[in-house]
Order: structure tokens, then C-alpha cells, then sequence
């Protein structure tokens, strides 16, 4: 199953992707009777996802044509990030060998670079990422980011996907000449408003054959500035679920953002995207405030 959030009128309301149009979950309601939460968080938090998932492995095609009227191409829709009030953002930094070769950094090799991110920070696609005052040295890091399904605690490797509600798309920012002046500003560097773009698309587990085979690749102007498999990772999701449950509490909704293959630098006019196999390219346009 894949779900988004679209704007409907001065509303952000959640929607399965059924091929290249948008159901409403709202009109699913109304047309099946049924009685599933309509904002995407509210969703997860309500232990809705599997059960919605089920029941839409059940639908016909003749179920389908019921909807066909209420269905909206998604060329015509606008998407919201899939939710904004995360309790948690975890972000894991030097993942990729690749990624800390560019900041001339050793990756770790015993424990993730795990960092935590504000949800002020949170943009949906097609909005503008912008680049701060305080920055001349801004990149964009493509990533996948695994989203928690269940208040979990201390969960082991094997038992990693018991948890996970599904996977979407993020681009990360850092202000690195922030970060440059001293490693201690992390936070600071990550923290700007606009600085994690989140979605388009949710995917639910069941939709990907293997984790660990998908492609990241970071996209500026159109052009792949790196690309990385996720098998390539230090820690693969699994680990990352599993380390940072033993850290504190999981909650519904939660989001680990797994590391990027590489960060680029991005400029005012700049277009930047998140690639990754059998998901909807993540895309943001930049904007350099000091240029305003």
C-alpha cells in the first residue's frame, strides 16, 4: 500500500496512491462505510496502518470503480510532508564510507552518529528548501527514512520489522560550514527551518521486496550526484531500529532518517531531489534568503 498527504482546500488530509491517482481515505470512508482516521499520523498513532493495508489487499476492481469519479490524478494534486508533529526525528550521520570521505571523516564503525532533529524543520515536496543567513555552505542529502509503527522499546534486529509501519523519501540539510567550525554545532547545523523535506509517498513494507537492495541516489538539476545501495550502509535499518529502541522509547510515527550516500552543496535556483528505487522522487526547489 502507498499513502500520501495532498492539500485538500485549507485541509492536508492523507490518500492512497492507487497507480497514478490519489483516493482520498476520506471518500474510502464515505463510499465503504468505514471509519479510518484521515490524517496520516493520526493513522499510525491509532495502530492503523496494518489493518488499513489489509483491507486494501481486499478491494476489487469493481470496488475501485466505485471511486473512480472521486479519484484525483496525481499530476493535479499538491502533497503535504506525510505528517508534521513527529514526536522524534533521528538522523544518522557518515553512514555511506562515500559520505564521510567528503568531510574527511572516518566512518564510525561501532555505533551509528545519531543526531536529533526539531519538526519545525519538516517541508513537504515542491517547497522551498531555504538556505539561512548564517550559511554560505549548505548541502542537501538524499536518504531513506524508515517510519516507527509502534511504541517499542528495546527491540532486537530480527524483530525489527514487527515495529516499522513503512518507508518514504527525505532530503536532509546541513549548514556545513556551521558544522566546519566546530563538530559540537551539529544540532545548530541541522536545525534550520526547511531543513528535512519529507515524502512524498509512504510505502508500507509489504510493497518492497528487499530493503537492503533499494538505491539511494542524491539528484541536483536533474543530474545524480551519487548513488549508494542500502546494503552499503555501516548499519542497515534493522540495526538502526533495533540501536535506537535500547536508546528510548520508540513512538508511532517516529522517523530514522538512514544517511545519505552523499551530501551536495546547493545554491539559490537550485532543484534538489531524493531518488529511490519504486518511490516517488522527492523534490525541492532552494532558495537562498540572503538572495530575497
Amino acid at each position: 500500500m502507498r499513502l500520501a498527504t495532498i492539500k485538500v482546500n485549507l485541509n492536508e488530509e492523507c490518500c492512497m496512491i492507487l497507480d497514478e491517482k490519489c483516493l482520498l481515505i476520506s471518500d474510502l470512508n464515505k463510499y465503504m462505510n468505514k471509519n479510518f482516521k484521515t490524517n496520516f499520523l493520526e493513522i499510525i498513532e491509532n495502530d492503523e496502518i496494518g489493518i488499513l493495508n489489509e483491507y486494501y489487499r481486499t478491494l476489487s476492481n469493481d470496488d475501485f470503480n466505485l471511486f473512480n469519479e472521486k479519484m484525483i490524478n496525481i499530476e493535479n494534486v499538491k502533497f503535504a510532508p506525510l505528517y508534521r508533529k513527529p514526536n522524534k526525528i533521528w538522523g544518522i550521520g557518515l553512514n555511506y564510507k562515500n559520505h564521510a570521505a567528503d568531510l574527511k571523516e572516518v566512518s564510525p564503525s561501532e555505533e551509528p552518529a545519531s543526531f536529533m532533529k526539531p519538526n519545525t524543520t519538516i517541508i513537504g515536496y515542491g517547497e522551498n528548501v531555504e538556505i539561512p543567513f548564517q550559511s554560505d555552505k549548505t548541502t542537501g542529502e538524499a536518504e531513506l527514512g524508515v517510519i516507527i509503527g509502534k511504541k517499542c522499546k528495546d527491540i532486537e534486529i530480527d524483530d525489527w520489522l514487527s515495529v516499522v509501519a513503512g518507508y518514504t523519501t527525505i532530503i536532509d540539510m546541513t549548514a556545513e560550514d556551521i558544522l566546519r567550525k566546530n563538530p559540537r554545532f551539529l544540532t545548530r547545523s541541522k536545525s534550520f527551518d526547511t531543513f528535512f523535506s519529507f515524502g512524498p509517498v509512504f510505502v508500507t513494507p509489504d510493497e518492497i521486496k528487499d530493503v537492503l537492495k533499494l538505491e539511494v541516489s542524491t539528484v541536483i538539476n536533474n543530474e545524480i550526484y551519487a548513488k549508494n545501495v542500502v546494503s552499503n550502509m555501516t548499519f542497515t535499518p534493522d540495526y538502526l531500529v533495533s540501536f535506537h529502541s535500547k536508546v528510548m522509547t520508540l513512538l508511532p510515527g517516529d522517523i530514522i532518517s538512514t544517511g545519505t550516500p552523499r551530501a551536495v552543496h546547493i545554491n539559490d535556483g537550485d532543484i534538489v531531489e531524493c531518488r529511490i528505487d519504486g518511490f516517488k522522487a522527492l523534490i525541492n526547489p532552494v532558495i537562498d534568503k540572503k538572495l530575497l
